[in-house]
């Protein structure tokens, strides 16, 4: 009798956690993410992209995008979606769900067996572009959709230069930037009530190396002594 009762108490422990991993398994087939990343190796700006987010860089006040944002409407996007077997809706979505083209997870569009990684409905391959950095170029910019569905790359780079010739005061650039961005309420067409991620990073001014780098060595060099003869004069 014990044991018969056991026995039940095991089987239904083992559908429970069966059912959970079910769950598990189905949110993580429909979950995913875009990703832009920036590397700095010397006096090199590579940026590898994979979504609709953006990394853009200000060359002097210039607007200088080093992404292009994946949209399902796009030629080239469209035409691998169709090949893989997908469609793209009106309204821009793929199979009426994601109105991006690439992106990182997501395998619920990355199902067909006929078919590299690469060339599925939703692919994780990044475009990749390379700048090389000078005095002009004043900082970056990285954010997801949820800024530059609100502002051009020429808007939001105007909108950060025009808060660090400011004194410093109240909130962070990041911060002002999203207040601008955000939507008053959400009685609108959705623009502004998307979820938002921005990362600024300022350039310092170049000064060469103290000693020449082997090639790929990376290293740094002690500016102090320049700026501060640039403050003097």
């Amino acid at each position: 009798m014990w044991r018969r009762r056991k026995r039940r108490r095991m089987k239904r422990r083992m559908r429970r956690c069966s059912q959970e991993w079910m769950g598990k398994k189905n949110l993580v087939s429909d979950s995913g993410t875009t990703a832009v990343v920036a590397l700095i190796r010397g006096k090199q700006l590579i940026v590898a992209n994979a979504g609709d987010s953006r990394c853009v860089v200000s060359e002097g006040g210039k607007a200088v995008d080093m992404s292009y944002d994946h949209k399902p409407e796009d030629e080239v996007e469209l035409a691998r979606i169709k090949n893989a077997g997908g469609k793209v809706t009106m309204d821009g979505r793929v199979n009426g769900g994601l109105n991006l083209s690439r992106a990182i997870g997501d395998h619920f569009y990355k199902r067909n067996k006929n078919l590299p990684p690469e060339e599925q409905m939703i692919s994780a391959l990044p475009d990749i572009k390379v700048l090389t950095l000078n005095e002009e170029h004043n900082f970056m910019v990285i954010a997801c959709d949820g800024i530059w569905n609100v502002m051009s790359s020429q808007e939001v780079v105007d909108f950060i230069h025009d808060k660090i010739k400011q004194e410093p005061a109240g909130d962070p650039v990041c911060l002002q930037l999203l207040d601008q961005c955000l939507a008053p309420d959400t009685s609108g067409d959705g623009t502004g009530c998307d979820n938002m991620t921005c990362i600024i990073v300022r350039f310092k001014p170049f000064c060469p190396s103290k000693r020449k780098l082997d090639d790929g060595e990376m290293g740094s060099a002690d500016c102090s002594d320049s700026n501060k003869k640039a403050k003097r004069d």
